[in-house]
């Protein structure tokens, strides 16, 4: 990619993006971050003011399903790459409230997709002059592949059988990438994660979730019997991979991105509780001798996938992509970060 252009990235106050935007923008000086995001409950303004602090970040506040606020971002900026964040991404939330995620994930990303191609080829499906490296780039989850039972992971050849709103939405704007290439030949990639964390995630998430109600000496609350599993991803690393594949993936191909962190969410629960014995031992209330007294189970949720993993080997054998942080490193460097930075 020629590093003299300007990359769009949607999501970019979001928890991932805010951490993609900021290694992006340090990482090449020379190209300009234009971060658009729509500033819901999810998004970090702080966050935003410190990035708007870099001298090639831009930030607009905005809906990706603005169709006309996009087109003008596109024309005005001469944009020649996008980095597609911007999601609805909370299970629970699709449950109680799934249309605002068939909004935001389906219709948001086909405008989107229609404009980068609108922008970037004639109507007779080349690409306009200048424009040969422009891709779009689709940050998706492994979330679309559903439930896996027993051993073995998911890879990129994987059958789609999401069992939430928020699952189904992300899988049809999947569909979606995959057709503007197909049928346009828009140069396309796309990146299915596994569950990410890491320092400034919203609180709402499994993590910090388990460290507020810790620190706040009320009931951690823990889906089920606690052994539903997750592979987990440290941000940072998952940024890096994103990076990796937007300058090097292979046109139309999808490449999972994964930590090999499998754990219950009931380890996790007693792992960050451990964590904080450690840390701050001063903190516990007097009744209690761990912060592990703190788990709770509730009710299991509906549709609640017991197992995810995927398998990295793509990723790794292409393009030399490797996770730097286990999850014991990567959850002390998390915790630690909430003890000393967040108020909740």
């Amino acid at each position: 990619m020629d590093n003299t252009k300007t990359i769009l990235v949607t999501g970019g106050a979001g928890f991932i993006g805010a951490h993609f935007v900021s290694y992006f923008a340090h990482k090449y000086p020379d190209t300009t971050v234009l971060n658009l995001d729509k500033l819901t409950y999810a998004a970090d303004a702080e966050e935003v003011k410190r990035l708007n602090n870099l001298p090639n970040h831009l930030f607009v506040e905005g809906d990706i399903c603005d169709r006309k606020l996009i087109e003008e971002l596109f024309e005005k900026y001469n944009i020649q790459g996008v980095i597609h964040f911007a999601a609805e991404s909370h299970v629970d939330r699709s449950i109680t409230g799934p249309e605002a995620f068939i909004e935001t994930n389906i219709r948001g990303t086909f405008i989107l997709l229609d404009t980068a191609k609108n922008a970037w080829m004639t109507a007779d499906g080349e690409v306009r002059p200048g424009y040969e490296n422009a891709r779009f780039h689709h940050i998706s989850t492994d979330e679309v592949y559903g439930s896996l039972e027993g051993s073995g992971a998911f890879t990129e050849q994987s059958p789609y059988a999401p069992n939430s709103p928020y699952s189904a939405s992300k899988a049809s704007a999947d569909m979606l990438v995959r057709s503007y290439y197909r049928t346009y030949g828009l140069n396309v990639v796309t990146t299915q994660c596994s569950n990410n964390y890491g320092p400034k995630q919203h609180r709402e998430k499994l993590i910090p979730t388990i460290i507020r109600k810790a620190l706040q000496h009320e009931p951690i609350p823990i889906y089920g019997d606690g052994q539903n599993v997750r592979d987990w991803l440290y941000v940072l690393d998952h940024c890096k991979g994103i990076d990796l594949v937007f300058h090097s993936g292979q046109t139309g191909e999808t490449y999972n991105i994964g930590g090999k962190n499998e754990r219950t969410n009931l380890y996790i629960a007693q792992k960050i509780c451990r964590v904080l014995d450690e840390l701050i031992p001063e903190k516990k209330a007097e009744t209690i001798k761990s912060y592990e007294e703190l788990i709770t189970f509730v009710k299991d949720r509906p549709g609640h996938d017991r197992r995810y993993a995927v398998d990295a080997g793509k990723i790794e054998n292409e393009l030399g992509w490797r996770a730097e942080e286990d999850f014991e490193s990567g959850i002390l460097k998390t915790v630690e970060w909430y003890v000393h930075h967040e108020t909740f």
